[in-house]
């Protein structure tokens, strides 16, 4: 028996649950931006308050070193201010002074250390040259040619006295050796000392030996 041609051969049977429900991601990205958001929000209004508070703090101090300030002036006397300021220009003036004055205590004790004993200083002159160093000029008697070299001799090994020069040697009726002396002395053999201890080298024996250029010297 043939069918009807209005009924199907065939058919599928539908399911009964609903179509299937499908979730979107973008929900949930939505609410994690929203925590960020929120989280930075709030960051922000703590540390606008740490910089509220922390101003206020610096402004507190502020004021206070201002009040130690206009006391600590207020103390100050002026006329103890003055006296304080006319004793420093004292002070440096002084300075100067002793700075540009000579102190012979040292350079005597170095004559005395370095010229023997049977050398003596007659006439003694010193003065200033041109560039401010002070220079001597003086005659003597030495009792022997071999005195007179060992005194040339320790003035040059010392170094002290510089550029010494000795001249106008002459022999005297008793036998004893005259001269004359130029030369330049070091500035700090000159310059002024608060202790004013003398400073001198070991002493030089009349037996040393003359050797040649230790000191110029010269004849008339």
């Amino acid at each position: 028996m043939a069918l009807p041609p209005n009924i199907p051969t065939s058919f599928v049977p539908h399911s009964a649950q609903g179509p299937a429900r499908r979730f979107s991601s973008g929900a949930d990205f939505s609410g994690a931006l929203g925590f960020i958001g929120y989280g930075a929000l709030a960051l922000v209004v703590v540390v606008s308050f740490g910089v509220f508070i922390y101003g206020r703090v610096l402004a507190a101090t502020l004021a206070a070193d201002d009040q130690a300030l206009a006391k600590a002036q207020a103390s100050i006397d002026p006329a103890t201010v003055q006296s304080f300021v006319r004793l420093q220009d004292r002070l440096t003036s002084s300075k100067a002074l002793l700075e540009g004055h000579l102190q012979m205590s040292s350079f005597f004790a170095l004559l005395g250390t370095v010229l023997p004993t049977s050398v003596s200083i007659s006439t003694l002159s010193i003065d200033l040259d041109a560039t401010g160093k002070p220079k001597i000029e003086a005659t003597g008697v030495a009792a022997n040619f071999n005195a007179l070299a060992a005194a040339s001799n320790a003035i040059a090994a010392d170094g002290r006295i510089k550029n010494a020069i000795f001249s106008h040697i002459t022999i005297n009726s008793d036998h004893t050796v005259g001269f004359a002396l130029a030369a330049t002395l070091d500035p700090a053999l000159t310059a002024f000392s608060a202790s004013g201890a003398p400073q001198a080298q070991a002493s030089t024996s009349d037996a040393m030996p003359a050797e040649e250029g230790t000191a110029s010297t010269s004849t008339p």
